[in-house]
């Protein structure tokens, strides 16, 4: 991945002197980065009071009233884990942040219900467990509520109403989660199959 973001520059550079247009990416260059820099900037002041709302829903127990609702959930979806250990309750604080937008609690509530994961099952083979491949499907596939990030995009473009697409985002993230848990079964299915007939040959 270095090696290419490295190659992607050197090669634009050169194509623009080879075409004759070097002044024009040059140009560019600038002006992405400059462009990048405002778009940061404006950004800051909506993620920040969207963290601020997320942190007090925080603090004031609603992501843990939303743990205990998601609880059924966990235990339909990771199969051999403790009811209430403590595997369970990280996944589902883990899973209540990322519904909720809380992108700074997600990262280490993932971390630490996948170490959870690996101490509970101790299977000791070194690889991704059918749980530990779940949680990173959900992590990476999740639903979010509020949108937070994408609506701050919005409005730093100029949307008016930078919350308008709650309802198609809702259905997207529906559809994308639901898509990738049936795609982790059907791949595990498969998997443990296969293991199966390995060990009976």
């Amino acid at each position: 991945m270095k090696i290419i973001l490295i190659l992607l520059p050197v090669a634009a550079l050169v194509c623009g002197a080879f075409t004759g247009n070097l002044t024009e990416v040059s140009g560019a260059v600038l002006d992405g980065a400059g462009n990048a820099v405002t778009l940061a900037i404006s950004l800051c002041g909506i993620m920040c009071l969207w963290s601020g709302i997320m942190k007090v829903a925080e603090e004031c127990g609603a992501v843990r009233l939303m743990s205990a609702v998601l609880s059924p959930v966990v235990s339909l979806l990771f199969r051999g884990l403790k009811k209430g250990g403590r595997a369970a309750q990280l996944i589902a604080m883990n899973l209540s942040a990322n519904i909720l937008g809380l992108g700074n609690a997600t990262t280490p509530l993932g971390i630490q219900a996948m170490e959870a994961i690996r101490q509970e099952e101790a299977t000791g083979s070194g690889e991704a467990s059918d749980n530990m491949i779940m949680l990173t499907v959900l992590n990476t596939a999740s639903l979010q509520l509020i949108p937070a990030t994408a609506a701050a995009l919005r409005s730093a473009h100029g949307a008016e109403r930078p919350m308008d697409i709650l309802p198609c985002v809702w259905i997207v993230s529906a559809y994308a989660v639901t898509a990738a848990v049936l795609s982790a079964k059907v791949i595990s299915w498969f998997s443990k199959r296969r293991e199966k007939r390995r060990g009976n040959n």
